[in-house]
C-alpha cells in the first residue's frame, strides 16, 4: 500500500508530490536569488560592511537563528503569508551576513563554485527523491557528523591548523551531500503522510534544502575559492 515508506507511490500521488517539490525548489531558488542580490548590494555599501565587521553581523546571525526556530516550530499553525515572509526575511538576512565572501573571493571562483554546488545538489536531491533505500541512518550519521564539524571548526579557530581546515572542508561537503539526499527523502515521507500539502510545508521544505545548498556552497568555496 502507498502508506508504507518502503513502497513506491502510485502514479497519481507521485504526480502530486512532483508538483509539491516543484514548489519547494521554486521557493528555494527564489531564496537563493534574494540572498545573492542582498549580498552584492551589501558588499558595495562600505558603511554597512563596516557595521557588519564591527560586530553588527552577530545581530543578524541571531535574527536568522530566531527565524529558523520560529518557522520550524510553528510552520503548521501560521498563515502561508507569514511563512513566506519568514523565509524571504531569512534569505535576505543571510545575504547580509554572506556579503563578506564577495570581498574575500574572486567573482570567477564564486561563480564556478556556485555552478559546482548546483550540479552536485541537483544530482543528490534527485537521488534522494527516487531512491527506494531508507536514508534515515544516513541522515542520523550526517546530523551527528555536522555537530562534530561545528565543534572542530570552533576549536580550529584557536589553533589555525591548515591541514585540519582542509579536512573539515571536505568532511563538511560530504555531510551536506548526505543531508541533501536525506532531507529530500524526508520531504517525500512527510508529504506521503500528510492529507494535503499546504504552502507552509513547501516553505519549510524550501528552507531545509536552502540551508543544505548554502552550507554545501560555503564548504566547496573553502576548497575551490580563489582569494583576492
Amino acid at each position: 500500500m502507498d502508506d508504507q515508506n518502503n513502497r513506491p507511490f502510485s502514479a497519481p500521488r507521485e504526480a502530486v508530490f512532483s508538483t509539491f517539490m516543484q514548489r519547494v525548489y521554486q521557493w528555494m531558488t527564489m531564496g537563493l536569488a534574494l540572498t545573492a542580490i542582498v549580498a552584492f548590494l551589501t558588499a558595495s555599501n562600505a558603511g554597512l560592511m563596516k557595521f557588519l565587521f564591527s560586530g553588527g553581523m552577530w545581530l543578524f546571525f541571531l535574527a536568522e537563528l530566531g527565524i529558523v526556530i520560529w518557522l520550524s516550530a510553528s510552520v503548521r499553525t501560521i498563515s502561508p503569508q507569514a511563512a513566506v515572509l519568514g523565509f524571504l526575511s531569512y534569505s535576505a538576512l543571510n545575504g547580509l551576513t554572506m556579503a563578506g565572501i564577495i570581498l574575500y573571493y574572486t567573482a570567477a571562483s564564486i561563480s564556478s563554485t556556485f555552478f559546482i554546488t548546483a550540479m552536485t545538489f541537483g544530482g543528490v536531491s534527485v537521488y534522494g527523491w527516487v531512491t527506494k533505500q531508507d536514508l534515515t541512518s544516513v541522515g542520523s550519521f550526517c546530523g551527528m557528523a555536522l555537530w562534530g564539524v561545528i565543534i572542530a571548526s570552533i576549536v580550529n579557530i584557536f589553533f589555525h591548523a591548515p591541514v585540519f581546515y582542509w579536512i573539515l572542508s571536505y568532511v563538511g561537503v560530504a555531510v551536506f551531500i548526505g543531508l541533501t539526499a536525506y532531507d529530500t527523502q524526508k520531504l517525500k515521507m512527510i508529504h506521503q503522510s500528510t492529507a494535503d500539502a499546504p504552502e507552509q510545508l513547501a516553505i519549510l521544505g524550501a528552507l531545509t534544502l536552502y540551508l543544505d545548498f548554502i552550507n554545501m556552497f560555503l564548504f566547496l568555496l573553502r576548497i575551490f575559492g580563489r582569494r583576492r
